[in-house]
């Protein structure tokens, strides 16, 4: 099915008919999530916003522990690999009774187009979302979710997880997103599954799919002026990389929007005089103030990863706007009071993560699904 913007989507219209749940103590509709490699949050954050119950995460790296657990309400985080998570454990998280929901963001780096010239069977993260089948298939929660980059549609990994969902009796439905669409000031697309026991899935549109996307100046313009490899004495996560002398001009002489053509030849990379390097030229760039960002990545810190370059301080962007940029709010916490935050690893996290307002709007259709279809009557 078109769904438009060159997106494609897959429902299968009749799903199988689940036992009745109950409502929660306020009266409402409830789901209850547990979200497997919940990274710092950014799934489930926005799952609750919506009003979803979300139990726990579970992730291998326990440094989300910290950012997981004090951003989102009630929940526990679990130090686990997925693979060693068994059917029991896994339904002995989700409250008796309740309508369950299994989120499962799996590492998206073996299927991203920043590694064109690797092969994805090559590294071991590509068997996560076979793993989160098998647990979808030891447990048929009522729901299920999953986010990863659009590549993977093309792969069989993927298109054994549908047939697999298909037979255990879900409604499925996947389309490509744009995340503009959802709020955010980034030109990220990525590939959204949802699945339902309970009536027809569908992956939500983004509430400003109609309206012009947010700037990165709306985004981030109002945070304070940094020095390339400072942090702020305010905010320990509004911290930059540091940058060499060369790169200092580099970054002075780029313009918003331009290409290391602009710069004087003198300051340009050996491989950028070679014929096989023009090509590249969304490296070593600054962002637009009037445009979204490009795709925030794990390596946003990095000038010469990307156009990750501030639109007018000499500097690349923050960890906090990286953030911002990402659908975090500005107060999201990432490290205890007092501590330094680990550029290298809380950047890698943030580049990960689900953005919060993509991950509402899942759980707002989610809820709705549930309600529409009258379970609970």
């Amino acid at each position: 099915m078109d769904m438009g913007g060159g997106t494609t989507s897959r429902i299968r219209p009749e799903p199988q008919t689940v036992h009745s749940v109950g409502p929660d103590a306020s009266g409402r509709d409830s789901i209850a999530a547990v979200d497997v490699f919940c990274g710092l949050g950014g799934l489930s954050f926005g799952l609750a916003a919506a009003g979803v119950d979300v139990v726990a995460g579970l992730d291998v790296d326990g440094s989300c522990r910290y950012p997981f657990e004090a951003n989102v309400t009630g929940a526990k985080f679990i130090e686990r690999d997925v693979c060693d998570v068994t059917a029991e454990e896994l339904s002995a998280l989700w409250p008796e009774g309740a309508t369950r929901l299994l989120a499962g963001c799996a590492p998206c780096q073996p299927f991203s187009s920043y590694r064109k010239n690797v092969c994805p069977s090559s590294d071991d993260r590509w068997a996560l979302l076979r793993e989160l089948g098998r647990l979808v298939e030891e447990t048929q929660p009522e729901f299920v979710t999953t986010e990863n980059v659009p590549r993977i549609q093309g792969k069989a990994v993927f298109g054994d997880f549908v047939t697999m969902l298909d037979r255990l009796g879900y409604s499925v439905d996947y389309r490509i997103c744009r995340c503009t669409d959802y709020g955010l000031a980034q030109d990220r697309r990525r590939l959204v599954l949802v699945a339902s026991r309970i009536s027809a899935a569908v992956v939500p549109e983004g509430a400003r799919r109609d309206r012009p996307a947010r700037t990165v100046k709306q985004a981030i313009g109002n945070l304070p002026s940094l020095e390339a490899g400072d942090t702020h004495e305010a905010d320990p996560v509004h911290r930059s990389r540091g940058l060499s002398a060369l790169n200092r001009q580099r970054m002075a002489a780029s313009e918003p929007g331009g290409t290391w053509h602009d710069w004087p030849v003198d300051l340009r990379a050996p491989c950028h005089r070679r014929t096989s390097g023009a090509a590249f030229k969304n490296v070593y760039a600054r962002m637009c103030w009037d445009k979204p960002s490009p795709t925030i990545t794990t390596y946003f810190h990095n000038f010469g990863a990307g156009r990750f370059g501030h639109p007018e301080q000499n500097r690349t962007i923050s960890l906090r706007e990286a953030a911002i940029l990402q659908g975090f709010p500005v107060d999201y916490r990432f490290t205890p009071d007092g501590e330094a935050a680990p550029l290298t690893t809380l950047g890698r996290h943030i580049g990960n993560a689900v953005p919060p307002p993509l991950g509402e709007a899942i759980g707002r259709s989610l809820l709705t699904n549930l309600r529409e279809a009258g379970v609970h009557e």
